[in-house]
């Protein structure tokens, strides 16, 4: 009898592959469990086992496994249920969110390793350039991987050369497969059992009258050992006894010291009195009271609670009667940024029930959340993350937050799965059976539709805690303060005036500029030339800290020029502005202030956001200069004045979401402001004053623009009344990727007619040398989107099958915005 499995593999794959076990490994196997399996002519890959059956595959013959790589399943039967609805939803395959779902330490691939043959016997005159320089190099290194051969030889094929010492029996190639994923080993010592009677001991502290280092360790040793169970960490004890590692070394040869060493989890967790809980005022009692209701008949709650409302606190009760009834919850962030501010906050509460879990952390330590998570440990209780925390593999999941539900960062672009993480914890949910709550002061069109049309059970939040009033919202024209002369700069006078009155009054300034650099354009006064991008169609920015032009899409850059490289001429200007020229302007109006940037460019270490939030936060940097992170719900006390330095350049976005973007934009960045009992003034500043978004802000009118901008979507037929699927064609022949697009839109026409749009050159038509085309489909209401999909499907297997389009790559987005 004949017995086999089903891998999914971390590759863009149409199929699982199957694989042949033998009967004692099929017995032992469970889907879920990591196997290493051979794919292609010699490549090793790991795979997940997504089923154990006898039926033979008919097209190939299957191959028989290399190894079993656990003893229990690392992935859960209820992940590769979601996994499968991932994949036919966003239109990828089950590889592609594979990929997404697991740390990478958990794929273990096969690197091709290069060794030099112990007994080889090598005459160097028969050698070529390239395979001396090769041997060579194996003699001073044990062994290469292919990708250090392709530097050391500075070519791409190196495999002949390879295969060439290989057939003189000089190297041999091996596929190695290793384990990415380290335990963090911490050494500990305690004193030898050998001196564990007093007799013994008073030998020991004579012996070593004349070490009077090694007699202090010891001391210091029984100082530490009676709080810590005897066993101390040598890096705490060399500190304490201020000895070297080399004094602690001698006792462990001399056995008068024993080292273990012991696992040490990589969150360290600082045990402190846990907070109490805030008392709530009537207005978020009464929101939490219908945020239970709405749980007892619906699975998914939309709390639109304005800023400073105390939505957090709200939260927080909440996760506490849900983990008490000893089940998990799943909190989901925007954005790294407000992690910290948060974590802070929830550990307060929680103490160390809490993980965090996003891209700034290392694989070690996303590896440990994971198995923290999968053995459903005390630890992960309360798991806050950004969007691919959605992937962990729960057990009991009894709730999932999405704060800041508005938000795109929640959208996955690149690569595949490009999934959206607020659908998705809906579709967790419901397959999990746990409850949904969604919250916004500026929620998402789609959301508030659901809420509207009853899909949701919508709870109301209009009240700041404490009472406090909403900022004041005041418009500045600046075209009107150009045309008069008043303004420095990017700075109109009254933001001026403002800036001085709230710094001496020792309360700080956000301001707020969506793009980053100092200008995004160099041009030439005499014949207009600015420096391009050689592998992109944009403008390089400026960045004056470092004096370079920079291109923001494929991270080209070069030395800022002295003159016009097209006419020679010395007059070049900066046009446009960016976080680092308000920064740069502001030092110089401001020389006696501590000013602040929180952008992409300063926020690139593992801690560089705790490092600016906290420093805010304590009052240390008076005016922050920022882009879109400001905007998240950060809690700052001491805010009196939000300045937004051109609310044009988010309006004039060509999108249909740049309205409802900007309103939300410019409201989360004025809730910022006056978050204790003195009342915030937002400023807005912009070209175009009577602009109906600009308005609505300054009302702070949300139900107005949902309506008007619903109205427009009916009429436009965008969501929530059409959904989207937009292809990208993208190739680096320009007159190909021309063809294909014009071929695929025409097919696609003749199924949906209409309601496709394009083909079209995005507004940036050329990224890293390659060509991109867009056609979207709207797909209206009544029609099936699973059928809409099949066609879609195999349309573009058709286009695929086309020799003229071979260098074409597509790229399937489902609900692109």
């Amino acid at each position: 009898m004949a017995f086999f499995i089903n891998v999914i593999l971390p590759l863009p794959l149409e199929n699982l592959f199957t694989y042949s076990v033998t009967e004692a490994e099929a017995n032992f196997l469970r889907p879920g469990m990591r196997v290493a399996v051979p794919f292609g002519k010699s490549k090793i890959y790991t795979g997940i086992v997504s089923e154990v059956h006898q039926n033979d595959p008919k097209i190939y013959e299957a191959k028989p496994i290399e190894q079993i790589l656990d003893e229990t399943p690392v992935v859960t039967e209820a992940q590769l249920k979601f996994w499968s609805w991932i994949a036919a939803y966003y239109m990828c395959t089950e590889g592609e969110v594979l990929r997404a779902a697991i740390p990478s330490a958990f794929l273990l691939e096969s690197e091709t390793i290069v060794q030099l043959l112990k007994e080889a016997e090598v005459n160097e005159e028969n050698l070529s350039d390239d395979e001396f320089l090769l041997f060579e190099a194996l003699q001073r290194q044990s062994s290469l991987k292919i990708n250090e051969i392709v530097q050391l030889l500075d070519k791409k094929t190196v495999l002949p050369v390879i295969n060439s010492l290989v057939e003189k029996r000089v190297v041999a190639v091996n596929q190695e497969i290793y384990e990415q994923y380290k335990p963090k080993i911490e050494r500990h010592v305690k004193l030898h059992d050998n001196y564990s009677n007093e007799a013994a001991m008073h030998q020991l502290l004579d012996e070593l009258s004349r070490a009077p280092k090694q007699r202090e360790v010891i001391f210091t040793l029984f100082g530490m050992s009676a709080k810590n169970k005897g066993v101390v960490k040598i890096s705490e004890l060399a500190k304490e006894s201020k000895a070297s590692a080399a004094v602690i070394k001698a006792l462990i040869d001399k056995q008068v010291l024993e080292e273990i060493k012991v696992q040490a989890s990589r969150f360290e967790y600082e045990e402190g009195e846990l907070a109490g809980k805030v008392a709530f005022n009537e207005h978020q009692q009464q929101a939490l009271d219908e945020i239970e209701t709405s749980f007892k008949t619906e699975d998914v709650c939309l709390l639109h609670g304005i800023t400073s409302s105390g939505k957090t606190e709200i939260y927080v009760d909440l996760i506490e009667k849900v983990i008490s009834s000893g089940k998990q919850v799943l909190y989901l962030l925007p954005e790294i940024a407000l992690t910290t501010q948060l974590i802070v906050r929830l550990q307060n509460y929680f103490g160390e029930k809490v993980l965090v879990f996003h891209s700034k952390y290392s694989v070690n330590e996303r590896v440990e959340v994971y198995q923290n998570v999968l053995r459903n440990t005390e630890k992960a209780r309360v798991i806050i993350g950004v969007r691919s925390s959605i992937f962990l593999p729960f057990k009991e999941l009894g709730l999932i937050i999405v704060d800041e539900e508005h938000e795109s960062t929640f959208k996955q672009y690149d690569p595949a799965p490009r999934y959206n993480a607020r659908d998705l914890a809906v579709v967790l949910g419901k397959m999990m059976k746990s409850k949904v709550l969604l919250g916004s002061a500026t929620p998402a069109l789609e959301s508030y539709f659901n809420a509207d049309h009853s899909k949701y059970a919508l709870v109301n939040l209009d009240r700041r805690y404490g009472n406090m009033l909403l900022p004041e919202i005041k418009i500045v024209d600046i075209k009107d303060k150009h045309r008069k002369k008043r303004m420095t700069g990017h700075f109109s006078d009254r933001l001026l005036e403002e800036i001085r009155e709230t710094l001496s009054n020792g309360e700080q300034v956000i301001l707020f500029q969506n793009r980053r650099g100092f200008s995004p354009i160099l041009e030439c006064n005499t014949c207009g030339h600015s420096p391009q991008c050689p592998n992109c169609d944009v403008s390089l920015t400026y960045h004056s800290h470092n004096n370079q032009l920079r291109c923001h899409y494929c991270g080209y850059h070069m030395a800022l020029q002295t003159k016009c490289m097209a006419c020679g001429s010395i007059e070049l200007s900066t046009k446009g502005f960016g976080t680092e020229q308000v920064e740069t302007e502001l030092k110089a109006l401001f020389p006696g202030n501590k000013i602040g940037r929180m952008d992409l460019d300063t926020t690139r270490g593992k801690h560089g956001y705790e490092k600016i939030i906290s420093a805010f936060e304590e009052e240390e940097i008076d005016v922050l200069v920022g882009t879109q992170m400001l905007t998240k719900g950060l809690d700052f006390r001491n805010v009196r004045l939000v300045g937004i330095m051109n609310a044009d350049t988010l309006l004039n976005f060509p999108d249909f979401r740049a309205h409802e973007r900007s309103f939300q934009l410019m409201l989360q960045v004025a809730g910022r402001a006056g978050r204790t009992k003195k009342r915030g003034l937002v400023l807005i500043q912009t070209y175009n004053p009577h602009h109906q978004i600009v308005q609505q802000v300054s009302t702070n009118n949300y139900h107005d623009m949902y309506r008007e901008q619903l109205e427009e979507r009916r009429n436009y037929k965008y969501p929530p009344f059409y959904r989207l699927i937009r292809i990208t064609l993208k190739g680096r022949d320009f007159s190909r990727v021309n063809e294909g697009a014009d071929w695929l839109a025409t097919s696609l026409k003749n199924s949906f007619h209409e309601n496709v749009l394009g083909p079209e050159f995005p507004p940036i038509a050329r990224i890293r040398n390659e060509y991109y085309k867009n056609i979207l489909i709207k797909i209206p209401q009544k029609q099936s989107l699973g059928k809409t999909k099949e066609l879609v499907s195999r349309i573009l297997q058709s286009f695929k099958a086309i020799g003229a389009y071979r260098g074409v790559k597509t790229v399937i987005n489902v609900d692109p915005y």
